[in-house]
């Protein structure tokens, strides 16, 4: 399934996202909580919603009453997750980033519905940003398809720009998919903003092997690819040495605003599998479990 096989799948049910605010939301989940959920302590009743487990209406009630009640137990509630992804040019134009990126978005919302959470998915940047809202396991693998087939439309507005517009509040994470590459300051503004929303923040910066290890050679021509600025540069060692050094000072402040903002950063080379990035990287990091 575009590079997200049945194994994995499977294995991902088994896990869940590590949410360290104790802000949760109202509905059921599959994770611990002070509140309400299902464990075998009742606790009182609400109206049914669309995305609520049937298993949990109260019949006896309903022959009373005629509406859907839903049980509500002291123990398990779900978590909100918002999944932002960079759809910009300089992430879509290059095909293993674009497909590791949206592979990554669609598996991360896989988990968090497998565990009766709600997700919500936010194409950032794309000519089609139509926001995805779902709840519940049995929306998961229809969610993941809609993710990994979602078309390349990149418009011209940069990806903080889109993102600063298209923040969703009440939110116990936020996750933050793209390649990381605008200026410092834009990123500072848009996190910042982010932070007075009081959830976790994972931002997850995907980046291909050639920006990350160039090894151009000779007279070449580099192409902005949203912006179409043109450069002709002779690649020598130097000059990659410069930009190997730019680069690593750029990633390193990134990491600096995140960490500013008590935010989490993962850095991820597109070379991986989607199986390593979350098996073996998010799990080392405690992000998965």
């Amino acid at each position: 399934m575009n590079g997200v096989s049945h194994e994995l799948l499977g294995r991902l049910r088994k896990t869940t996202l590590v949410v360290q605010t104790r802000k949760r939301g109202a509905h059921k989940g599959l994770r611990r909580s002070h509140k309400f959920g299902s464990s075998l302590e009742f606790s009182d009743f609400r109206a049914y919603q669309p995305g609520d487990d049937l298993r949990q209406i109260d019949w006896n009630i309903y022959g009373r009453t005629q509406k859907h009640y839903i049980k509500r137990y002291l123990d398990e509630q779900e978590v909100k997750t918002a999944i932002y992804l960079d759809c910009t040019k300089s992430v879509s134009i290059i095909p293993s980033k674009w497909e590791r990126a949206k592979q990554l978005a669609a598996t991360l919302s896989y988990i968090a519905l497998s565990n009766e959470d709600q997700v919500s998915f936010t194409p950032v940047a794309n000519g089609n940003p139509r926001v995805i809202q779902r709840k519940g396991a049995v929306q998961a693998k229809a969610t993941l398809f809609d993710i990994i087939n979602l078309s390349n439309e990149s418009t011209t507005l940069t990806f903080t720009e889109s993102l600063h517009t298209q923040l969703l509040k009440d939110k116990q994470l936020t996750i933050i998919i793209t390649d990381g590459l605008e200026a410092l300051k834009k990123y500072d503004t848009v996190l910042k903003k982010l932070a007075f929303l009081n959830g976790d923040v994972w931002f997850i910066q995907m980046l291909n092997k050639l920006e990350l290890e160039p090894d151009y050679q000779g007279d070449v021509k580099l192409i902005d690819s949203e912006t179409s600025h043109e450069l002709n540069i002779s690649m020598r060692p130097k000059i990659i040495s410069q930009y190997e050094q730019r680069l690593h000072e750029h990633l390193k402040n990134l990491k600096k605003i995140c960490d500013k903002y008590g935010f989490r950063y993962l850095l991820v080379n597109d070379e991986k599998t989607v199986d390593e990035i979350l098996l073996r990287d998010c799990i080392s990091h405690g992000w998965i479990r």
